[in-house]
């Protein structure tokens, strides 16, 4: 759950039972209210929380006597022996294993006897206290062992923020505040959220690495070496989780035929026979997950779905509250807190053998499902706060290389599918035509060179092509925009042709800017072309390479 989402339901609860709740905590907790209200919320209750004083667990957990308010703990490693807090510093006296020890179970006694309470521990790092680092090692062992003794929800050193700890006293980091708000909501409502039962995936760079509609199957990486390791684990996990009864379901932006040839191959672990069903459109995730839940009978709640692209996460967000969203890493590093994540989702304390056909029946129910062609949310906030930057480029005869490869390699987003000898460019180039590329950039970094777009002297545009992992973002529009701006050409006319993977170009042309005589390419007036999309144009700050030169 993202702040926007957090506050849309806060904003949105109406009324229910108060849910009292004191969370104690050595640290401020403002950045946990608002979640906490939220997540009460989605539970039908209304969160009234309390905490007690910056620093204060040592003496509150002391008192002779508690209300009847439920005790969330949240606990840091100083909690059980303050010489580890770091913002005291360092102390001089030395350390001693017996006195620390006797310490933390002093501690952790206390905090059994404190009564209605719950505990989640942040597994932080600790300052090197002692002088040899396996007795530091060893201590953060018995810190953790004395957590679990008191059925503490433990979390890892990655939901611990030094640097706001140091500042602000908030010590609990951005990335962890929702989950961890939720975990606090569960233990003080006293139960557990319901195990999720569909796994929902993305497959491109999520389940292998490489894009099946660029770069073809021989070109894809899911095995353990190199690359395709991160995808390798990530399906042996899927594959774990589909034999305990869990509904793996992919949702690509792709065609059926592609979608489905990867698990043909007997390298690939998983098989298209683990999946109840592989949705492969180039419509709404949101409307094919929401279409699932339906055909399948259960709440949105139940769908976990994945993906390694931030718009697809947000557009599921956006329409779809309920489900749990998680991105796919990035990095190898963090795998571990990804996997903690999902497993947090999927949790059995045994599996029936109903649980082990699950598969199988479900995939009865959704064999005649045909994709919903909805219309997903509207992603406009998101895009303006990417801070996106659309650099173009005026190329040529010398200066076209990535420009002609972008053609040659891009299937999805290619006007006609025709392919382009470097000779066939610099003809047209000779004779009056024009070459554009444009670099985009946000500030998350560089997506490096996605469109290019070849247009003849009489306004033909010749070829028109977009990398895939820049889909949803209006690029396409806004580079149209610019374009038209430059008042080169009064009209522009597409020399379309439909190809079997050239779908989101049809879809392209759905716009209300293009008219389509019969018999005739597509075309667009300028002045149409900006009335119509000068918002998606506006989401980018568009530089012309020639212009600033």
């Amino acid at each position: 759950m993202n702040f926007l989402t957090a506050h849309k339901l806060v904003k949105s609860f109406v009324s229910g039972p108060e849910l009292g709740l004191r969370l104690a905590m050595s640290g401020e907790t403002e950045n946990l209210s608002l979640f906490l209200q939220a997540h009460a919320a989605t539970r039908g209750f209304l969160c009234r929380q309390q905490a007690i004083p910056f620093n204060t667990l040592q003496q509150f957990v002391r008192q002779e006597s508690f209300d009847e308010v439920k005790n969330v703990f949240v606990l840091l490693p100083w909690d059980f022996l303050p010489p580890l807090d770091w913002r005291t510093g360092f102390s001089r006296d030395e350390f001693s294993p017996a006195a620390s020890l006797a310490s933390i179970r002093d501690t952790a006694a206390l905090l059994g006897n404190v009564p209605n309470a719950g505990f989640v521990y942040i597994d932080a790092p600790i300052p090197p206290i002692a002088a040899d680092g396996n007795a530091n090692e060893k201590l953060r062992t018995h810190l953790r062992s004395a957590a679990l003794e008191l059925g503490a929800r433990v979390y890892p050193e990655t939901a611990f923020a030094l640097a706001s700890y140091l500042t602000h006293g908030t010590p609990i980091a951005s990335s962890h505040v929702s989950l961890l708000s939720e975990t606090v909501i569960e233990l003080a409502v006293g139960k557990t959220r319901p195990s999720a039962k569909i796994l929902a995936t993305d497959l491109d760079n999520v389940m292998w690495r490489g894009v099946i509609g660029e770069d073809g199957v021989d070109n894809i990486h899911f095995g353990p070496t190199g690359a395709g390791y991160r995808h390798f684990l990530y399906q042996t996990y899927l594959k774990r989780l589909q034999s305990q009864g869990v509904v793996l379901i992919a949702v690509s932006r792709n065609d059926t035929e592609l979608a489905n040839l990867p698990f043909t191959t007997d390298r690939m672990t998983l098989k298209t026979d683990d999946f109840v069903s592989i949705v492969a459109s180039y419509n709404a995730k949101s409307a094919q997950l929401e279409q699932i839940a339906k055909e399948l009978n259960l709440g949105l709640d139940a769908i976990v779905f994945v993906d390694d692209n931030p718009l697809e996460i947000a557009e599921v967000r956006e329409q779809l509250e309920q489900v749990n969203c998680v991105l796919f890493p990035g990095k190898d590093a963090e795998l571990p807190d990804f996997f903690s994540t999902l497993a947090s989702f999927f949790h059995r304390q045994s599996i029936s053998d109903e649980d082990k056909k699950r598969t199988e029946l479900y995939r009865t129910r959704l064999k005649s499902m045909v994709p919903s062609d909805v219309q997903g949310g509207d992603l406009t906030e998101f895009l303006k706060n990417l801070e996106m930057r659309l650099t173009i480029h005026r190329r040529h005869a010398k200066d076209f290389d990535r420009a002609v490869q972008l053609i040659n390699k891009t299937n999805q987003f290619n006007l006609n599918g025709i392919r382009l000898a470097a000779s066939d460019v610099i003809d047209i180039l000779d004779n009056g035509g024009r070459l554009f590329t444009a670099t985009l950039a946000d500030k998350n970094g560089s997506h490096g060179e996605i469109l290019a777009c070849l247009i003849d002297r009489g306004g033909k545009v010749q070829a028109y092509v977009m990398s895939c992992r820049v889909f949803q973002r209006r690029v396409e529009f806004a580079f149209l925009v610019w374009l038209a701006k430059q008042q080169l050409y009064e009209q522009l006319d597409f020399m379309f042709s439909p190809t079997d993977r050239n779908i989101p170009v049809q879809q392209f042309f759905s716009d209300s800017i293009f008219s389509h005589s019969p018999g005739e390419a597509p075309s667009a007036n300028s002045e149409n072309i900006i009335r119509h999309h000068l918002e998606s144009h506006q989401l980018f700050e568009v530089t012309d390479t020639a212009a600033a030169s």
